[in-house]
């Protein structure tokens, strides 16, 4: 198919396929002439992608390119991808070392030890886990780290049921893929079904 084509398919302009293509995150398509090219049912896939990488899951045009990058290496364990993916979808937060973020980081490391949950050194999750810990204590709710675990809890239940999702695929691409997306947007969706279940938990509980 021809760019317009493409552009109609992907609902994406052909300005910002070209874009996409100069910056690595869209393979160039297969010259037919000097100024043609071919471009095919991966193209559109991929640009679905960058979509939704871009528009639901927030990633910047950089974090996107890595995220493609581990994709299109065969030789990349699985697991490293979704470590690209979730790392570029963690928010980073600028903070000191005062303001109590010292201490949060303990609690964060014991409750990560505690559980046996496998991490590294300087995983920006736990960073984030730690920097809302600080700012919970900051205004007053530092009691909120006694429900961590009941979180804790809830957060593995949807890490099982992600990748139980991705074990269903078979093909690379697709395992691939469906391992970002079920990382990056599935983010989006649990969080959309928490305000939509704290809504009516507040009815139930407080409503008239």
């Amino acid at each position: 198919m021809r760019i317009g084509e493409l552009s109609r398919r992907a609902g994406v302009s052909v300005p910002t396929i070209k874009f996409y293509v100069r910056e690595g995150l869209l393979p160039p398509g297969e010259l037919t002439s000097p100024n043609q090219a071919s471009y095919g049912e991966t193209h559109v896939r991929r640009l679905r992608l960058i979509r939704a990488l871009l528009d639901v899951g927030g990633l910047s045009v950089a974090g996107i390119r890595d995220v493609i990058v581990a994709i299109d290496d065969p030789d990349r364990p699985l697991h490293t991808v979704l470590g690209e993916a979730a790392d570029h979808v963690v928010p980073r937060y600028e903070r000191g070392d005062g303001s109590g973020i010292a201490e949060a980081r303990k609690t964060a490391a014991a409750l990560i030890e505690a559980r046996g949950w496998r991490t590294y050194e300087g995983s920006p999750a736990a960073e984030a886990l730690a920097t809302a810990i600080a700012a919970l204590e900051e205004v007053g709710h530092g009691r909120f780290v006694e429900v961590l675990d009941a979180y804790a809890d809830a957060a593995e239940r949807v890490a099982r049921v992600d990748l139980e999702y991705v074990a269903q695929r078979v093909a690379r691409e697709e395992l691939v893929e469906s391992v970002v997306v079920g990382t990056v947007i599935g983010d989006a969706v649990f969080a959309a079904l928490r305000r939509l279940a704290h809504v009516d938990a507040s009815d139930r509980v407080f409503g008239e």
